[in-house]
C-alpha cells in the first residue's frame, strides 16, 4: 500500500479516495517539487482533519470549511435580494440546526435555498427533525456564529438526541436559538429608549421581563417593535413569535426584531417566584425578594459624573422574617408602588447600605412586580403586577388574609377588630400601641405585627418611624392623646 493510501485510510472523511488522490497530485504541483507524494498526502490529510468538528459548539469564525451534522429545528422563509452588477436576484434561506452541544444558523443560497425551502409552486425538501450533513464556511453573523453552506445532504440513518419544539418554555431557551415562539406573563415593562447607530441613523429599544412556570427571561424589542411596550401592562400574558436568543453579560436574552410579533393571550400564564427570606440575605447575593411596602420615599434625581441625570427611589419592604430598604434605579424608580402594596423584586443585588444596614439594589436587570392584593374591605384589587395573591408562596405571611396596611380609616380591619365586632359594639377604651408608621398623614396608619391601626393625631411622624400612641380606641381607630 502506498503513502497516499496509508494517509487516506487514517482519515474519517466523506471525501472519496479519487478526490483525495487528485488533491495530493495538485498539492505536489503547487509546491513545485518541494514536497513528494507522502508529504503532500500528509498535508491534505491534515487539512481534511481540520474540517472535522466534534460538535456544533466547536465551530468558530475564522475556521476553514467545516463539516458537521445537525438536526433541523427551524426552517426560515425564502427571501430574494438584489446583487450588484447582476440582473438576476439572489435567494437565501436560513435553517437552524442543533446537536447535543449547541445550535447554529445555516445560510443556504440560490438553488440550494430553493431546493431546501421550496417556492409557492413547489414544496421544499427539508423537514423539521431531519438530520443533515453540512459542509460550509463559518462566519460572524447577526445572531452569533453562522455557517454559509456549500453542501447539504440528509442522512436518514443518523440520529441526534435533540428535542424539536413548536413552543418554547423559558428553561428551553439556548444561545443561538431562533424562530422562537414563547408564551409568558409580563413581570416588568420599561420605556422606549432611542440611540444613535454608527451610520448616524436613530434606533429604538425597549425591554420587558417575562415569566412562566419554568423561569423568567428579559425580552428586548428593537425599532418598530419597541413601541409595542406601550400596548401592554404588567400582569398580562403574551405570546412572542419569531424571536431569537442572544447573550448579554453572560445571561441569555430573548430578542424581537422586524420579523417578530407579539400577541396578547386570553389564557393566563402562571409565574411563581422563588424568593429569599429577608432575614437570610447576605452582601453580594443576587436574589429575588418579596414583601409588603412599609415605607415609600419620593423619587429623586441626581447628577452623574459624566453630566447626565439619574434617578432613584427608595422603598422599604417587610416579610415575616424582617425588612430591608430597596433602591430602585433609573426606570425602576418610576414603578407605581404605594404603601401596603405587596411587591416582588427579582434579580436585586444585596449591598451594604446606610449605617451598615443591608440594602437591595434594583437596576436594569431587575424586575419590579406589584402583586394582586385584597383591600381591607375584602374586595379584590388588581394591580399592574404579575402574580395572583398567593402570599404563602412569596413569603408574605405578614399580609395574609388581606391584612395589609391600608390608606384610609376603613383600612384598619384586622383580626383584633373582627373579634371586637363579633362581640358587639363596645364603648371606647384607653389603649397604648407601639408600631411602625406605614402611612404618614390623616389618619396615621401604624403596623404592629399582623395588625394595623388608624390614628388621628396632629403630631408629625415619619414613614418607617417606630412610635407609641396612647388614646381612646374604638372600632380600630385611636384618638391619640400622646404620641412619642
Amino acid at each position: 500500500m502506498g503513502a497516499i493510501e496509508d494517509a487516506y485510510d487514517d482519515l474519517d472523511t466523506d471525501v472519496s479516495f479519487e478526490e483525495f488522490a487528485d488533491a495530493v497530485e495538485q498539492k505536489v504541483e503547487e509546491m513545485a517539487g518541494l514536497a513528494d507524494e507522502e508529504t503532500a498526502a500528509m498535508l491534505i490529510a491534515h487539512e481534511l482533519k481540520d474540517e472535522q468538528v466534534n460538535g456544533i459548539a466547536d465551530i468558530a469564525p475564522g475556521m476553514d470549511d467545516v463539516k458537521f451534522m445537525g438536526k433541523v429545528v427551524s426552517i426560515g422563509e425564502l427571501r430574494t435580494f438584489e446583487r450588484e452588477g447582476d440582473d438576476e436576484d439572489g435567494r437565501v434561506a436560513n435553517v437552524e440546526v442543533a446537536d447535543e452541544t449547541g445550535r447554529i444558523r445555516v445560510s443556504l443560497w440560490d438553488q440550494l435555498a430553493v431546493a431546501a425551502v421550496g417556492t409557492d409552486d413547489e414544496p421544499g425538501q427539508l423537514e423539521i427533525g431531519q438530520v443533515l450533513r453540512i459542509a460550509g464556511r463559518p462566519k460572524d453573523g447577526y445572531n452569533g456564529v453562522e455557517v454559509s453552506a456549500d453542501k447539504v445532504e440528509p442522512d436518514e440513518d443518523a440520529e441526534i438526541d435533540v428535542p424539536v419544539m413548536d413552543t418554547y418554555r423559558i428553561e428551553d431557551l439556548t444561545l443561538g436559538a431562533s424562530d422562537v415562539t414563547l408564551k409568558g406573563k409580563i413581570l416588568d415593562v420599561d420605556t422606549v429608549r432611542t440611540f444613535s447607530r454608527d451610520d448616524g441613523s436613530e434606533g429604538k429599544v425597549a425591554n420587558m421581563t417575562l415569566g412562566d412556570p419554568t423561569g423568567r427571561v428579559r425580552l428586548t424589542l428593537w425599532d418598530d417593535k419597541a413601541d409595542r411596550v406601550d400596548d401592554f401592562d404588567g400582569g398580562e400574558s403574551i405570546e412572542v413569535i419569531d424571536g431569537y436568543v442572544r447573550d448579554r453579560d453572560g445571561d441569555i436574552e430573548l430578542h424581537l426584531g422586524s420579523r417578530g410579533t407579539i400577541e396578547r393571550l386570553e389564557e393566563p400564564i402562571e409565574y411563581i417566584p422563588e424568593t429569599t427570606d429577608i432575614a437570610a440575605l447576605e452582601i453580594g447575593q443576587t436574589v429575588d425578594i418579596a414583601g409588603g411596602v412599609i415605607e415609600a420615599d419620593p423619587k429623586r434625581t441626581f447628577d452623574r459624573d459624566d453630566g447626565s441625570e439619574g434617578q432613584v427611589r427608595n422603598v422599604r419592604i417587610k416579610d415575616d422574617t424582617g425588612d430591608i430598604r430597596v433602591a430602585m434605579w433609573g426606570e425602576k424608580a418610576d414603578a407605581d408602588i404605594d404603601l401596603a402594596d405587596r411587591v416582588v423584586f427579582t434579580d436585586v443585588e444585596i449591598k451594604e447600605g446606610w449605617q451598615d444596614d443591608l440594602e437591595a439594589s434594583a437596576g436594569w436587570r431587575s424586575a419590579v412586580s406589584v402583586l394582586e392584593t385584597e383591600s381591607a374591605t375584602g374586595e379584590s384589587t388588581a394591580t399592574s403586577g404579575s402574580q395572583a395573591s398567593g402570599s404563602d408562596d412569596v413569603g408574605l405571611d405578614a399580609f395574609e388574609n388581606g391584612d395589609g396596611a391600608g390608606g384610609s380609616t376603613d383600612a384598619a380591619s384586622t383580626p383584633a377588630t373582627e373579634e371586637r365586632e363579633d362581640a358587639g359594639a363596645v364603648a371606647a377604651e384607653a389603649i397604648e400601641i407601639t408600631g411602625t408608621v406605614v402611612q404618614a398623614g390623616d389618619p396615621v396608619v401604624l403596623m404592629n405585627g399582623n395588625e394595623t391601626w388608624s390614628v388621628h393625631t396632629d403630631e408629625s411622624v415619619r414613614l418607617g418611624e417606630e412610635v407609641t400612641v396612647r388614646g381612646l380606641e374604638e372600632d380600630g381607630t385611636i384618638e391619640a392623646e400622646d404620641v412619642f
